[in-house]
């Protein structure tokens, strides 16, 4: 009994009795016998190969050979009106993305044309449709999407831990606490905000709350120290100072303090790109790795005060430290181990480079600055009024006042002495009372008795040839100089120690003779200390100026 199943060719026979059917003319009688083949091949009538090739999907055109070139006038002219229309939109877009729209921006071009470096291009009225701009323009890639999207985004990662610090501060959602440490009455109740550091490598963070106004260098500086600080939980290792430190192009980044501060601890800084510097790349995508535990402390830390609310800023950062132990122990972004091991095992081979004391810190943020003590061994800055060692009296000494001190320094001949604190008025008369003499009065009586005492032989006027004969001469004993420049203030750049040599002298450089300003040159070309650059300008004018020098303030 046959089957009632249908007979059916296979596609690759199809496919090649097609391909020997294109290879012949169209009026060949060898077409019919290679279809009659195949039908009597499979059992089937001419008809129903026909049918069969008919139902295989053949190659064709999938669009017209013009496909991409404009009808309406030459390429290049509608491209440039494709790009004078997108410029348009571009140049009129807000920051809620309006802007005008393509019939808006096509009759502008025709009706006023639009002004270029090489003079007015105004467009033919009624050339230009807007389905026929708004085709090409997303098909040369110029609608508005394409101009306005972001370019790749390129995620970095440190080597080592500590190889790059991402800084940043953002306001708590707590705003306020009920007890600050310190409020000033002119600027109402401080905000409570928090201050952290991510680790690039290990995405480790180190998170404080602090009660500012605003952003300023004072509390940034304070934070870094104790994030560079050894930790008093152990349970914390995170500590030591950073190769970099990325943060953002605001107040903290600009302070001259904070700029100082980072070149004597040997560190770099790099700021964000603002918005709008780079094209249309954004800012905040360049600092999401230390985003991401402010939003993380806010939502999973933070919510919990309304449960519990901190009272005091201290009884705040303990909570918050630990929920930074559970945070570190989370595991890491990529790898299969937690932050804080990530952060262990990826040290350095050189080790951490350990952060210096409070007092050091603090030296670094003290700026110098030269005044003149009164007679009274008194000097007078920032409206109150301080009393120094009394030989320094009447004599120029250098003040080091710095961001974190409430003392004032003073250095005076290359010593440095202080703390010295502020002072009352005038003494009164009934109670005046004589200074204590120091070490160099007493040492200047003693030199004023010897002197009194002393003789000269008469020898050393007549002339007598007398010669003592030399002590044996010993071995040179080595010695290894000690690097005391290292931590000495240098000039920042040659004109600030030229601005500086011009105070010293009490005279603009350009009235000097030339002999004297190739001297300063020479030795602004050897050194930028402060120190050994005005010591050796005031010998240098001691010795050269002895008649015009008597009233150089040296």
């Amino acid at each position: 009994m046959a089957s009632g199943r249908r007979k059916q060719i296979p596609s690759d026979s199809l496919l090649q009795l097609r391909q020997r059917l294109d290879r012949l003319p169209h009026k060949s009688p060898e077409r019919a016998n290679q279809v009659a083949a195949v039908a009597l091949l499979y059992g089937l009538s001419t008809g129903t190969v026909y049918r069969e090739m008919n139902r295989v999907r053949r190659p064709h055109t999938a669009h017209r050979a013009d496909l991409g070139k404009p009808r309406v006038l030459a390429q290049p002219d509608l491209e440039r009106y494709c790009e004078f229309v997108a410029a348009l939109k571009l140049r009129t877009t807000n920051k809620n993305n309006r802007h005008l729209s393509t019939g808006r921006a096509i009759e502008l071009l025709e009706d006023y044309g639009v002004e270029t470096a090489h003079g007015l291009v105004q467009a033919p009225k009624g050339l230009l449709k807007r389905p026929t701009v708004n085709r090409y323009l997303l098909l040369w890639h110029l609608d508005q999407s394409r101009l306005t999207r972001e370019p790749p985004a390129v995620r970095f990662q440190a080597e080592h831990s500590n190889d790059c610090w991402q800084f940043d501060i953002s306001p708590s959602d707590l705003k306020r606490i009920d007890k600050p440490e310190w409020v000033d009455l002119t600027k109402g109740e401080p905000t409570l905000a928090l201050f952290s550091v991510v680790d690039d490598r290990s995405g480790m963070a180190y998170v404080e709350y602090r009660c500012v106004y605003g952003e300023d260098a004072e509390s940034a500086l304070r934070f870094l120290f104790n994030a560079m600080a050894p930790k008093a939980d152990a349970a914390c290792p995170f500590q030591g100072r950073p190769r970099m430190i990325y943060l953002d192009n605001g107040p903290v980044a600009k302070s001259h303090v904070f700029q100082n501060i980072m070149r004597s601890l040997a560190i770099d800084w790099q700021t964000h790109i603002p918005a709008g510097k780079d094209g249309t790349r954004t800012t905040a995508r360049s600092k999401g790795k230390v985003e991401r535990p402010f939003r993380t402390i806010k939502e999973a830390h933070e919510t919990l005060y309304h449960f519990h609310k901190p009272e005091t800023e201290i009884q705040a950062n303990e909570w918050l430290a630990r929920y930074l132990l559970r945070y570190n122990g989370q595991r890491h972004r990529s790898e299969i181990h937690s932050r804080t091991d990530d952060w262990l095992g990826h040290l350095p081979e050189e080790g951490l480079r350990e952060m210096c004391t409070w007092e050091q810190f603090c030296r670094f943020a003290r700026e110098p600055e030269r005044r003149k003590v009164g007679i009274d061994a008194r000097i007078r800055f920032e409206g109150t009024e301080y009393e120094v060692e009394p030989g320094m009296a009447g004599d120029y000494v250098v003040l080091l006042w710095g961001l974190f001190d409430d003392q004032l320094y003073v250095e005076y001949e290359g010593e440095r002495t202080g703390p010295y604190y502020p002072v009352s008025g005038p003494i009164p008369l009934h109670r005046y009372r004589a200074f204590k003499r120091s070490k160099a009065d007493a040492r200047a009586d003693r030199i004023r008795a010897l002197a009194a005492q002393i003789g000269l032989p008469i020898s050393a006027l007549a002339g007598d040839d007398v010669r003592i004969a030399p002590l044996p001469s010993a071995a040179p004993i080595l010695k290894q100089a000690f690097d005391a420049e290292a931590l000495e203030y240098r000039y920042p750049t040659v004109i600030a120690a030229k601005l500086a040599i011009a105070d010293e002298v009490a005279a603009p450089l350009s009235k000097l003779s030339p002999e004297d300003r190739a001297f300063i040159d020479q030795v602004l070309t050897e050194t930028l200390v402060r120190k050994v650059v005005l010591a050796r300008i005031r010998e240098h004018f001691r010795s050269s100026h002895q008649g015009a020098g008597e009233g150089y303030a040296g």
